[in-house]
C-alpha cells in the first residue's frame, strides 16, 4: 500500500507539522484547507495507521507519526537535491564534457577553445586528454570520450556524427638556413627533394591526394608527434607540413613557417560526437560553442 503513497501527500504532512496547523499548512501549499485535509486522509488511508492526533485547538505528530517523519522528510530532501542537480545540468552551472585530440590540435587550437568555453561556463568541468587519433576514435566508440577532434577525413563510421569546422591550410616549417626560407612561400615542387618529417596520419590520402604525383616529397620520414617533427627539423635538414594555426608553435621552435602553395592544400579539421547517443547539455554546449568560436576564431 505504502508504494501509492504520493509526493503531494508528503508534503502537505510535512506541511501541517511545520506549522502545527492545518489552516496555515494548507495557505503554504495554496490549498483549500479541505484539500490539505482529503491528502492527510489519503496519506493515512494508505500506510493504513493514524499519523496525526488532532484535537479542536491543535494538531500533533502521533506515537507512529514521531517515527515517520524523518524518513518522509528525507525522501522529500532527497528529491529536492534531484530536481536541484537535474537544474544544474539543465541550465550548465554543472555538468562534465571529456575531450580528446591529437597534436597539433591539442598543442594549438584546443586549449584556446577550452579557455574560451569555461570562461562562459565556469560551472562545467572540461577534462582533456591529448592522444593520437586513434585513441580519439576508440574513446568515441567506448563512451570515454564526448566530443573528439582530428582531421575530417579519418573518420568513416557511421556511429561518430562529424561536425566540420575549419579548413585551415597547410604551411612548412623549415630551418632558418634552408634556401627556401628566405623566400615568402614555397611550392610543393621544392619539397620535392627535401625529406617530409611526418606525423600526419593517412598523409597520401588526405593530403597528397591534392597534389600532382610528379611533386611529391621523394621521401618521408614517420614520427608519433608534431613536436618531435619539429624537434628533429631543428637539428637536421628538412621540411615539416603544419596547418597555419600552428605558427606559435613552429615559431617556437626557432623555424620558418612559410605558406605552402602551387597548390594550396587545406586540412580540414573536424569535431566528432557519438550519433547513437543523446548528448547531456554540456556536451551539447560545448559542442555549439565549438562551432561559433573556431570559424569565428579562423576568420580573425
Amino acid at each position: 500500500m505504502a508504494m501509492d503513497v504520493t509526493l503531494r501527500q508528503l508534503r502537505a504532512y510535512v506541511a501541517v507539522l511545520d506549522t502545527a496547523s492545518f489552516s496555515e499548512a494548507a495557505k503554504i501549499m495554496h490549498l483549500s484547507q479541505a484539500a490539505l485535509s482529503g491528502l492527510i486522509k489519503e496519506l493515512e488511508t494508505r500506510v493504513g495507521v493514524r499519523l496525526l492526533d488532532r484535537s479542536t485547538r491543535s494538531v500533533s505528530r502521533s506515537a507512529v507519526g514521531e517515527a515517520f517523519e524523518p524518513m518522509a522528510r528525507r525522501v522529500l530532501a532527497s528529491l529536492d537535491e534531484a530536481l536541484e542537480s537535474l537544474t544544474n545540468l539543465k541550465e550548465l552551472r554543472r555538468g562534465l564534457v571529456r575531450v580528446a585530440a591529437p597534436e597539433p590540435l591539442s598543442c594549438t587550437l584546443l586549449p584556446e577553445l577550452i579557455a574560451g568555453y569555461n570562461e562562459s561556463h565556469p560551472g562545467v568541468e572540461v577534462r582533456f586528454d591529448d592522444v593520437p587519433i586513434q585513441d580519439v576514435l576508440a574513446g568515441l566508440h567506448n563512451s570515454n570520450t564526448d566530443i573528439g577532434f582530428g582531421p575530417a577525413g579519418v573518420v568513416t563510421d557511421e556511429a561518430v556524427e562529424i561536425h566540420t569546422i575549419c579548413a585551415d591550410p597547410l604551411w612548412v616549417a623549415l630551418r632558418s638556413d634552408d634556401a627556401l626560407a628566405r623566400g615568402n612561400s614555397a611550392s610543393w615542387k621544392d619539397l620535392r627533394e627535401r625529406s617530409l618529417l611526418n606525423y600526419m596520419p593517412n598523409i597520401a590520402v588526405n593530403v597528397l591526394s591534392h597534389v600532382p604525383p610528379r611533386h611529391h616529397p621523394r621521401k618521408l620520414l614517420p614520427v608519433n608527434r608534431v613536436n618531435t617533427a619539429l624537434s628533429m627539423l631543428r637539428v637536421r635538414q628538412g621540411a615539416v607540413i603544419c596547418p597555419a594555426m600552428a605558427a606559435p608553435l613552429v615559431q617556437g621552435f626557432g623555424l620558418k613557417f612559410l605558406p605552402l602553395k602551387q597548390p594550396t592544400v587545406k586540412w580540414r579539421i573536424a569535431a566528432f560526437a557519438r550519433r547513437r547517443t543523446s548528448l547531456s547539455p554540456a556536451v551539447e554546449s560545448f559542442l555549439n560553442f565549438t562551432l561559433k568560436f573556431v570559424p569565428g576564431r579562423m576568420a580573425q
